[in-house]
């Protein structure tokens, strides 16, 4: 959620009970303090900040969250077993992402709080193993908690994860199909315009697989990807930030779940938490019945 991760989404999702977090991959510390200030300023509950592990702002990073005592700071793109010591000892609760049980087992080991275990379904940066088959692996392997990530946008699919090990979820798409998400109007539209096939990966033969929507610049990614690398990496490099500003398809990612299929309407973000939680009820009502 770089770019598309803002201070005002972060606090609306606090606000309805949620953990709202600033997406800081694309931040440097005196951008991300500017964000937490935002933060507060809009709500008094806890938040979270995601911070990428390959950010070369990364160490400047963990300062500002260390000094401006954040709540919760959840850790993708690698291991965070050199940050966790000092962040528990100043009173944050640390979490790490995770695509296969060996890297959760290895979370657990360095003390960390609390695992998001995510799966190939997810927006953005991903692994290779789907949510369903994820969620039960990693949750017989650590005893920490459990939050489920990945191709989840409903109150069943909360459910599912449940019944999976997990005992929360994370969303991310389902958040930039709302009226608070600061991201592009074309950026919006086209996701309502996708079903579940709309999303393919690119950079997977880079290295480093995204999910996007299907787009035109998607596919000619994906071709140069393999007879031209280098530029295929250029044309990635700010592709995120042009779909979250400007919206132009002919240079943009537009990063997004397969969950976007599932997905028909822009609802205020406190809305999509009461459907969620009705949805999750309902469904929940039906299986005892039966």
């Amino acid at each position: 959620m770089a770019w598309a991760g803002t201070a005002a989404l972060a606090a609306a999702i606090s606000n309805e009970g949620g953990l709202g977090t600033i997406g800081a991959g694309s931040m440097n510390g005196s951008q991300l303090r500017m964000a937490i200030n935002t933060v507060r300023r809009l709500t008094s509950k806890p938040f979270a900040v995601n911070l990428i592990l390959i950010s070369p702002y990364i160490n400047e990073l963990v300062e500002v969250v260390l000094a401006e005592k954040v709540p919760v700071c959840i850790f993708g793109a690698g291991n965070p077993v050199d940050y966790i010591v000092p962040l528990k000892r100043a009173g944050i609760t640390v979490c790490g992402v995770c695509s296969s049980p060996n890297l959760a087992i290895l979370f657990e080991r360095a003390g960390i709080d609390l695992i998001i275990a995510e799966g190939m379904e997810g927006g953005g940066h991903i692994g290779d193993v789907t949510t369903m088959t994820l969620i039960p692996a990693v949750a017989e392997k650590v005893t920490v908690p459990l939050v489920a990530a990945g191709g989840i946008s409903s109150g069943s699919g909360m459910l599912a994860a449940f019944s999976l090990g997990a005992e929360g979820i994370q969303m991310g798409t389902r958040f930039l199909c709302s009226y608070e998400a600061e991201i592009s109007d074309e950026y919006k539209t086209l996701l309502l315009k996708k079903d579940v096939r709309g999303t393919e990966i690119t950079g997977e033969t880079l290295g480093h697989p995204v999910r996007v929507l299907k787009t035109r610049f998607s596919k000619r990614l994906r071709k140069t990807e393999k007879t031209d690398p280098k530029l295929a990496e250029q044309m990635m490099l700010g592709s995120l930030q042009n779909a979250v500003k400007t919206g132009k398809a002919e240079n943009s990612s537009f990063m997004s779940g397969m969950s976007v299929g599932n997905i028909s309407r822009l609802l205020p973000v406190q809305e999509i938490f009461k459907n969620i939680l009705d949805d999750y009820t309902k469904k929940l009502e039906t299986l005892y019945q039966g």
